[in-house]
């Protein structure tokens, strides 16, 4: 049976402690760097050759659906009532709003090093040290907001854009497509700045901190934002029910992206999956 992942503004008290040790626990046993390791691997963006399978590029949301059901496994065998909770951060938009609070992902970071000092997660209560990242930081940190350059969430109506958006991806398949559900969610925008940052990536850079890199993953609001993220690419396919997932075969000898994205019956890396296979997920969770 299906089971639930809830608006983490939902959640009991009981259900903040439960999901919060099970991570704890995966920290504990070395099992969460792996992620943050693997995370790291698979970012690859336009301007590098090979496969990108994680970022800019169609197989974006796949790739971080099946990302996050590898965690959420792992929280289950660690306690069996876990499931990863989504944050809405078209309601939730303060620095002090869920999931900001001490007993769940803490607070922001402290003003002179950005590290965060509240909850669980912070460096000194112990539990959470960095230990595969891109720089050698070994500490939480945050920014949230830009206190020095501020930006805003995401509202509303730029996450509806998106939605509105009946094509899964366009041509050239990556971080330059103006049009297509996928891009437009991802949120590379043309010219540079924070104009440019729209939905997904514009949280990364309100969150600041160690989210804003490959090794993102350290901080565990990623899997937060990115179970929204999902719930979204659900909600698109409700909405547009004879689009699907797009290049539905592989870019031909000569184009460009040759070799560099996944199209719908393709293995997507690391995992002997394809986005055709992680289209449907309703046999195993569903949203509340």
């Amino acid at each position: 049976m299906a089971y639930v992942r809830k608006d983490v503004s939902t959640l009991t008290r009981t259900e903040r402690r439960r999901f919060v040790n099970a991570l704890l626990e995966l920290k504990r046993r070395g099992e969460y760097d792996e992620f943050v390791r693997m995370h790291i691997d698979h970012y690859t963006a336009d301007g590098e050759t090979g496969l990108r399978s994680a970022h800019m590029a169609p197989s974006f949301l796949p790739w971080h659906r099946r990302f996050l059901l590898d965690l959420e496994r792992a929280l289950r065998r660690v306690d069996s009532s876990v499931t990863v909770p989504y944050w809405d951060w078209t309601r939730n938009r303060t620095n002090t709003s869920v999931p900001w609070t001490p007993d769940l992902l803490g607070g922001n970071g402290r003003r002179s090093d950005r590290q965060v000092m509240t909850g669980p997660f912070a460096y000194t209560a112990g539990h959470w040290t960095i230990r595969v990242g891109v720089t050698d930081g070994k500490f939480l940190t945050r920014d949230l907001g830009r206190a020095a350059n501020p930006i805003a969430l995401p509202t509303r109506s730029q996450l509806q854009w998106a939605l509105d958006d009946p094509v899964y991806d366009v041509r050239p398949w990556d971080s330059t497509a103006v049009r297509g559900f996928r891009n437009k969610l991802e949120g590379w925008g043309p010219g540079s700045g924070s104009a440019s940052w729209r939905n997904h990536n514009r949280v990364h850079r309100w969150v600041g901190g160690v989210m804003l890199g490959g090794a993102s993953v350290n901080d565990p609001v990623f899997w937060l934002h990115h179970a929204f993220l999902d719930m979204q690419w659900h909600r698109w396919q409700l909405a547009h029910r004879s689009h699907r997932y797009l290049p539905a075969s592989p870019p031909p000898s000569g184009d460009r992206q040759h070799g560099r994205i996944i199209a719908r019956y393709q293995r997507l890396p690391p995992w002997d999956v394809t986005p055709d296979q992680l289209e449907d997920v309703s046999g195993i969770y569903r949203y509340a």
